[in-house]
């Protein structure tokens, strides 16, 4: 088995709000292409695409399902995204590789949240798109309404290309204004061809002619008979609509009822025959490693090798599978390729072609299509595989970064290098999450895009590596210096039956500006205390900073002088005087107005116009400071500083705030001071002697 030729395949992501179907009608459209045997449910856990165990559980996508269809000579590429906010890192993947969207819609909600956010996307990424109104097979189904919000809210110029007989118990089947045909159908690919319903001639009539009226504005040719009063034929309007659809003027629609397969062969035709293929793309442009010269390659076969690879995916018994999409040239199982990200050769294991879980053997993937490759060895999500001879960098997923954070600990004593090792490679699989133990307060934090990622990661856990993590809030990551400067001795003198120890030091602490860290000065004249003992004071210096003298956490931007001192023949010792550096800095610092520093994040807040004074006012309860506020679109951008301790959960609270139509990005700008009241506080809680001035 062999890839097509380019301009036989079609790259397509359906993205979708949680709900509206989507997966079902992947499903629908791999059953009619023939690449299952009969349509799988979500409901009843028997979908192809969503086949892991928490899916099935949840009954809900939570990884991007992968899989082809074939139809009318050409292989779709479906890419089924997640429809939940928490999984959007699997989104932004899928539409990296993808050449087109089909955006489904549920026909009793119309445009919701998960609708505007991933239109939010495509906008970003200029992706041509079609839509899909699907279940019009259910209560409160309304096309017309959905046509209407299409343009209302999301500034859609759409071109229905199918119309539904009826809604509801009465949805039957639909009108194609392509081909002016109507089609009444008795279950998944059963179907009569029947003239236009004579109650629905006059709305057939007017909404052709404003398709063939979009489609003709696409191309000179088709406008000239258009104005001359001379008919367009199905394929010259079919020819219009692709135009159109590749230059964004267009969005065509199509209606359907997923789980009666009621009007997915038309969709199929919309995907087969409108929207935009490999080919089309023209080059692939990517930089030189290590340049940012522009290099740029011809989607063709026998061009030089361009690959992405896009998703990561550990499976038991196979190991990793990287799926990658070839852009150029062509590659097969044992080839050795270049990852320009690694600079590392690898060689490609077998190749296969998925339809979910179920993969088969192809012999060689060519420019413009999608396959996964086992156990490659140093390669991960974002890298490129290319030529050795002609090396090439691609663009990387842009991946969404963590909005959330919580502490794990191991549930059984023992754990905690499976843990380690088991939060590593699901980082692997999801870039999203993330995974690191702080040494300041001495937690393994865990980050994600919400709780409900957060909930399926641990699963994760517990399902592929057997261990479980209690979850809690993480501690502050708080920081300590100074604001004056002080003198103090730092005495340690101790008699014991035979040889004792002794050693003074004493310690000039100045503060620094922020950022500029720490200095040891080493000002002693006349041997107050022997060279050979000043880098030992000055590890005791560092070892009482790492410990702190307010609340415990590590002292930053201060300048450390030893300037005299005093030591003893016999019991002076490197182990005295780095206790007296230690009890010096101590005994400094109390009286060098000691302050807390809180750890300060920019955020940028997106949202819907009406929920801005809400937004702002709430970063302003939470300390925040409001820097910027733009307009994007069809949304309102808010850039602010809030202190991390404030942002706890944000992302939770700013969807309810906003009825979830409002995310966010955060990452970290600066260490400031904190104010009294939350330095007493967080002093307080940590149970040491305030030694303040």
């Amino acid at each position: 088995m062999k890839s097509p030729s380019p301009d036989k395949i079609r790259n397509v992501a359906f993205v979708a709000h949680g709900g509206a179907g989507k997966t079902t009608l992947a499903e629908a459209v791999l059953f009619l292409g023939g690449s299952v045997s009969r349509m799988g449910r979500v409901d009843d856990g028997s979908s192809a695409l969503d086949y892991a165990e928490n899916e099935k559980r949840r009954e809900i996508s939570i990884n991007l399902g992968i899989a082809y269809a074939n139809w009318n000579g050409t292989k779709i590429n479906v890419l089924d995204c997640p429809g939940y906010a928490d999984f959007y890192g699997d989104v932004k993947a899928g539409l990296r590789v993808a050449d087109s969207a089909v955006v489904v819609m549920a026909a009793p909600s119309g445009v919701e949240v998960g609708t505007e956010l991933v239109w939010q996307f495509l906008d970003q990424m200029n992706l041509p798109r079609a839509i899909c109104v699907n279940k019009m097979d259910k209560e409160h189904a309304d096309y017309r309404k959905c046509l209407a919000d299409l343009s209302d809210m999301l500034g859609a110029r759409t071109a229905p290309v199918t119309i539904p007989i009826g809604a509801a118990d009465g949805f039957k089947g639909i009108v194609d204004l392509v081909e002016e045909k109507a089609y009444i159908y008795d279950g998944p690919g059963k179907f009569k061809k029947e003239d236009v319903p004579a109650d629905m001639a006059d709305e057939v009539s007017e909404l052709r002619t404003q398709l063939i009226e979009a489609a003709a504005e696409s191309d000179e040719e088709l406008m000239e008979k258009f104005f001359g009063d001379e008919a367009l034929s199905a394929d010259e309007i079919r020819r219009g609509l692709r135009e159109g659809v590749a230059a964004a003027t267009i969005v065509p629609v199509v209606a359907t009822a997923a789980d009666s397969g009621v009007g997915v062969e038309s969709l199929m035709e919309v995907l087969v025959g409108v929207m935009p293929s490999p080919a089309d793309t023209g080059e692939v442009v990517g930089t030189k490693p290590r340049s940012e010269d522009e290099e740029k390659r011809p989607t063709t076969a026998d061009a030089p090798l361009a690959a992405l690879v896009f998703k990561t995916v550990a499976e038991q018994h196979v190991g990793e599978l990287s799926f990658f999409r070839v852009y150029s040239g062509k590659v097969s199982s044992g080839n050795d390729v270049l990852n320009t990200a690694k600079d590392e050769t690898e060689r490609m294991g077998q190749i296969y072609v998925m339809v979910g879980r179920d993969r088969k053997e192809i012999e060689e993937v060519t420019a413009g299509d999608i396959a996964a490759v086992v156990k490659l060895k140093k390669t991960s999500t974002g890298d490129t595989l290319c030529a050795k001879s002609n090396p090439i960098l691609l663009k990387p997923v842009e991946f969404p970064k963590p909005v959330l954070e919580v502490a794990v600990t191991a549930k059984s004593k023992g754990d905690e290098e499976k843990i380690s090792s088991g939060l590593q490679k699901l980082h692997e699989e999801d870039p999203t999450f993330t995974a690191s133990f702080d040494p300041v307060i001495k937690q393994t934090i865990i980050g994600g895009l919400g709780d409900l990622h957060l909930d399926v990661m641990v699963e994760k856990l517990k399902d592929k590596f057997g261990v479980e993590v209690e979850r809690e809030k993480p501690r502050i990551p708080y920081r300590e210096t100074i604001r004056a400067t002080a003198k103090a001795e730092g005495k340690y003198k101790k008699q014991t039956g035979g040889r004792g120890q002794f050693g003074v030091a004493w310690l000039r602490l100045e503060p620094r500006a922020t950022g500029e860290g720490f200095e040891f000065a080493d000002e002693i004249v006349g041997g107050a205390i022997p060279s050979k003992f000043i880098p030992a004071v000055e590890k005791g210096v560092l070892e009482r900073m790492g410990r702190g003298v307010l609340a415990g956490y590590p002292v930053v931007d201060v300048l450390v002088a030893v300037y005299d001192g005093k030591y003893h023949n016999v019991d002076s010792s490197e182990m005295a005087f780095k206790m007296a550096g230690s009890i010096g800095f101590r005994e400094a610092a109390a009286e060098a107005k000691p302050v807390l520093l809180e750890p300060v994040y920019s955020i940028t807040v997106t949202v819907p116009d009406e929920f801005l004074g809400d937004v702002m006012s709430d970063i302003s309860s939470r300390r925040g400071k409001i820097r910027e506020t733009g307009q994007s679109g069809r949304y309102q951008v808010v850039k602010a500083q809030v202190p991390l301790a404030e942002l706890y959960k944000y992302s939770t609270h700013l969807r309810s705030i906003t009825g979830g139509r409002g995310y966010y990005e955060q990452e970290f700008s600066h260490y400031e001071q904190a104010p009294p009241d939350v330095q007493a506080k967080v002093v307080a809680e940590s149970g040491q002697p305030a030694e303040v001035e």
